[in-house]
């Protein structure tokens, strides 16, 4: 059944109490993305089943606002799809998928979700849309520009700087770009380090190791270049991989089939139209569920 988490003060506690057991460690992400202001609870609909008032089976809906090709849309994303060892194989999964399907037919045309097992959503309508990652080639010496500084999330300066990004964040993709969402992205990216460049007023989610960078998303109010971003990296940077489409970075790299590996394989589905389907992009690490 549905249950709004203003009904019912404890249902956080029972939620998380059984997402601990299915997927370790989320409670402790949910409550660092709560403390940054993006609460889960703030932004997702819970469907449950319960057992002696313990939640034992959990499906949860939020909306997710992207562009697609250019154009602005609300699609729903599937999340959090758990059930408890004991109470599996009875038929409680199916129950709260169809009941959140029921609930999203008149809200939204297109439901999308990200999961290693592709196999349990397929009965229900969702298919796979195939992914490419973005390779490019270079060789920076090192910047030489001002570089990027670690957000402090714990300065109440940086936490409003985080949120004036987020709130004022032009896509980073005219192909596929999440826009206007905090929650999702304070899940994903809020317990990892979070890099600002003051003079392009921009948030980058990188990774280096040695020569190579892998990009994961840009938020600012603008979006820059990829050789403005290397030019701010005070290391020599010899090979990028791009977890987003790199149409605004001013690059053309070729792009290759790519399963997102998010704590394990995560194929992306969608159920209804995507407009993105059959072009060359890759949905950011910042809004997959």
């Amino acid at each position: 059944m549905q249950r709004p988490f203003t009904d019912d003060p404890a249902l956080s506690a029972q939620i998380f109490a059984l997402l601990d057991i299915v997927f370790p460690g989320v409670p402790a992400v949910a409550n660092n993305a709560a403390r940054l202001g993006a609460s889960w609870e703030a932004v997702s609909t819970p469907f449950l089943h319960l057992e002696e008032g313990k939640a034992v089976s959990h499906v949860g809906l939020i909306a997710l606002p992207l562009v697609l090709l250019g154009q602005a849309v609300t699609v729903g994303t599937i999340h959090a799809v758990a059930t408890h060892p004991d109470f599996r194989r009875r038929g409680y999964y199916r129950q709260l998928m169809d009941e959140a399907l029921h609930y999203a037919a008149d809200r939204y045309e297109t439901l999308i979700l990200t999961t290693e097992h592709p196999e349990y959503f397929t009965p229900f309508g969702f298919r796979v849309i195939d992914e490419q990652l973005f390779t490019v080639r270079c060789d920076t010496a090192g910047g030489t520009e001002e570089g990027f500084r670690l957000l402090d999330t714990h300065d109440a300066s940086d936490l409003a700087l985080l949120h004036r990004l987020l709130e004022a964040r032009a896509p980073v993709s005219q192909v596929a770009s999440p826009i206007n969402e905090k929650a999702i992205f304070c899940f994903n990216e809020g317990w990892r380090p979070l890099h600002y460049s003051p003079d392009l007023d921009v948030l980058a989610c990188l990774e280096r190791e040695d020569t190579h960078l892998k990009l994961f998303d840009l938020v600012g109010p603008t979006i820059p270049s990829l050789e403005a971003v290397l030019a701010r990296i005070p290391h020599r940077i010899q090979h990028v991989d791009i977890y987003f489409s790199p149409d605004r970075l001013g690059v053309s790299p070729e792009p290759t089939p790519y399963i997102f590996d998010h704590d394990g394989p995560s194929y992306l589905m969608a159920r209804g139209p995507f407009v993105a389907e059959g072009q060359a992009f890759i949905l950011p690490r910042s809004a997959r569920t």
